[in-house]
């Protein structure tokens, strides 16, 4: 069967399908990880996204359940040179063809990718439509491209990746970590929790006196999907928290702590979607090899006094990570997990650790003590 999939700007790439059959429409990104194609497609944080993939060979290891970042899926799409009908890999459970199929994502191979991400390069990222339907009028299907996406990039995106109620991991832990999910990845957790915190993660929509009233001693704020600035009632809560609680975020939380201390974000051109983006630590001089996946950057020149920098992506120089020491909170823009083979990335959250076991130690403060921004 042909799969068609339609640029915003006109362009029409016929290819063969795999996967779920139907019409999806969304917006249009590319990744260039060589590997972990698995782990990209359960990631929250590419919630109502197509992604194309850089490298040409996907499909070649089958699927692995226990390696899932998430239980759901949230992407629309998968777009890739060479789709491998034949995995090859003892702890295959399924083909990712039966996987797509499975989690209702339309695949299409046999396109020239390439020429794809050229665009993309060149133009920034594209709404687009993945179909196995019959095209019937081009000039319909560009509006209703433009129509459709315009309501959803304007949504609040976290709430469909968020979980719904409250639950704990590692209740021996000896840190206690309060978790509010933003479309938190299971190797966020499993990082986290293999560090001795037990976690408690809440819902996207947790009101800050929630938080205190559990007697936390601090927090962290997972990855997610979408625009920061549409999250209106997260950053209320936010900002309702300021100075009484340490706050550690990485993703979707680093840019939406960097608007609660007054600092603005912007939408990158094509965004940063990889597990090779060279970032430097500008405290120590060290540079890592991160995996990354966002749309949006906190803008420079936007940086409140509080902020100082602390991290820098070495292809653009756009902010990877700022603290706050006097509000005791720090942030990172990439992800430190290191199932993909970073380790040196993950040693941030050992620093981080030793922050929350000092911090324990200390009593929570009260709104009356609450420092100012």
């Amino acid at each position: 069967m042909t799969t068609t999939l339609i640029l915003e700007d006109g362009s029409i790439y016929k290819g063969k399908h795999f996967g779920a059959f139907g019409t999806k429409i969304g917006e249009l990104v590319f990744n260039t990880s060589m590997a972990g194609y698995q782990d990209i497609l359960t990631d929250p944080a590419y919630s109502n996204q197509i992604i194309v993939m850089a490298y040409p060979e996907i499909g070649n290891y089958g699927i692995n359940i226990e390696n899932s970042d998430s239980i759901n899926t949230n992407c629309f799409g998968l777009v890739v040179k060479n789709y491998c009908k034949s995995e090859s890999h003892y702890k295959s459970n399924k083909t990712l063809s039966e996987f797509l199929n499975e989690k209702g994502i339309i695949g299409i191979e046999g396109i020239d990718t390439r020429s794809i991400i050229i665009k993309l390069r060149e133009k920034g990222t594209m709404k687009c439509m993945l179909t196995t339907d019959e095209i019937v009028s081009e000039n319909d299907i560009t509006q209703k491209i433009a129509a459709t996406c315009v309501h959803k990039l304007n949504q609040d995106l976290i709430s469909a990746v968020s979980t719904k109620e409250n639950y704990t991991v590692n209740q021996d832990g000896e840190i206690d970590l309060a978790v509010i999910d933003y479309g938190v990845k299971l190797g966020t957790i499993d990082c986290l929790s293999k560090r001795g915190c037990k976690i408690t993660v809440y819902p996207s929509t947790v009101e800050a006196e929630t938080i205190l009233a559990n007697g936390h001693k601090n927090l962290f704020l997972t990855s997610g999907p979408g625009n920061p600035e549409n999250c209106k009632e997260q950053i209320k809560t936010l900002e309702q928290l300021v100075g009484k609680i340490p706050m550690f975020g990485i993703g979707l939380g680093c840019q939406l702590l960097a608007l609660v201390l007054g600092a603005k974000t912007y939408k990158l051109k094509y965004g940063h979607r990889g597990a090779n983006h060279p970032v430097i630590d500008l405290l120590t001089g060290k540079v890592m090899s991160t995996s990354q996946n966002h749309s949006y950057a906190i803008d420079k020149k936007s940086l409140s006094g509080i902020m100082l920098e602390t991290h820098k992506n070495l292809n653009d120089e756009t902010i990877e990570g700022f603290s706050a020491e006097r509000l005791k909170i720090f942030a990172i823009q990439f992800e430190p997990e290191s199932e993909v083979g970073l380790s040196d990335v993950s040693t941030i959250y050992d620093k981080w650790i030793s922050l929350m076991k000092e911090y324990q130690a200390l009593p929570i403060r009260k709104a009356d003590d609450m420092v100012n921004v």
